[in-house]
């Protein structure tokens, strides 16, 4: 029972979770705080799949014979994605409100998601509180730094909006590229190969493409909310069996788009980072016009005005 409880502490931490979460909440709850939130996410994935190419850190199952692994993982272990993820997406929503039992619930489920990654023995505790001091870091930064950029950006040309969300992406790409240079020679000790298999696992390469999903999902993601902030964004009301309905149309669309990749057989950096483009354009800018167009939801102002221009209000 309690393996059973850690594991479903992990999941809080991981992006089984929160991708499908803050997707229905962006569809039809709460765009805009959805999309701030999946921002910041996604610059944690990013940023943590590089960190684990510069520390190339054991889990402790790999290194330790004493330890139990319960999860069969073959990424690096520092930092704790799940901690960081834990202490940035709880902590985000918890900053929203003013309400104390809110602040200690997160506050509750952000400790027991790091417990749970020690229990499972896939991390170690300097790895979580790592996790948990890169996510901080980045919370604070993200939310301090967003009324500054956040203007600075939607002031730009749509072109250039366009420009700047390939261009940060492909640097923090690049970045990767770097920390993953010395591991091209790379071997994986046997301990750690041998501890791998055991707990079901198998060894692969070390290679680039989770950081370049994690930089297409963030190309994607920018490109796609500039685009659905030039459109005008849309109203996530309605009647219920229109929320609902917003549900099956874009996850069919976003379905269509993982298959044609699956079916290509492509396992390439640029396809990997292509998909995840295409997926996070559907996500952010596809469906919302899809929703507008087949009346599930209204589009509650035109497209973007030039600063200081009033923006009539526009049902379709």
């Amino acid at each position: 029972m309690l393996t059973g409880f850690m594991l479903f502490m992990s999941y809080l931490g991981s992006a089984a979770f929160y991708v499908p979460l803050l997707i229905a909440l962006f569809w039809c709850v709460a765009p805009r705080l959805a999309a701030r939130a999946a921002v910041l996410l996604l610059f944690g994935a990013l940023l943590n799949t590089l960190l684990k190419l510069v520390f190339h850190d054991p889990r402790p199952y790999w290194t330790d014979p004493s330890v139990k692994g319960r999860q069969s993982l073959e990424s690096f272990g520092m930092p704790s994605g799940h901690a960081q993820n834990g202490i940035a997406a709880w902590g985000f929503f918890a900053a929203q409100t003013r309400r104390w039992f809110l602040w200690a619930g997160a506050a509750v489920i952000i400790v027991l998601i790091g417990v749970s990654r020690v229990y499972l023995g896939v991390h170690s505790i300097g790895q979580v509180l790592a996790g948990w001091a890169i996510g901080l870091a980045l919370l604070v930064a993200v939310m301090g730094l967003e009324p500054i950029v956040v203007p600075w950006w939607t002031r730009r040309p749509l072109a250039v909006q366009m420009a700047l969300s390939l261009a940060v992406s492909l640097l923090l790409l690049a970045a990767a590229w770097g920390a993953v240079q010395p591991l091209l020679n790379w071997q994986w000790p046997e301990g750690w190969a041998e501890a791998i298999r055991a707990a079901g696992g198998r060894i692969e390469p070390i290679t680039l493409t989770d950081s370049a999903r994690a930089s297409g999902g963030l190309c994607g993601g920018l490109a796609g909310l500039s685009l659905l902030a030039a459109r005008g964004w849309f109203d996530p009301g309605g009647g219920p069996w229109q929320r609902l309905a917003r549900l099956p149309v874009g996850f069919v669309g976003a379905a269509a788009i993982a298959l044609t990749d699956l079916l290509s057989g492509g396992t390439n950096l640029a396809q990997a980072f292509a998909v995840q483009v295409l997926l996070a354009l559907w996500v952010t800018a596809g469906a919302p016009e899809s929703f507008v167009r087949l009346r599930l939801a209204a589009r509650p102002t035109p497209a973007v005005t030039r600063p200081g221009e009033e923006r009539a209000e526009l049902r379709q």
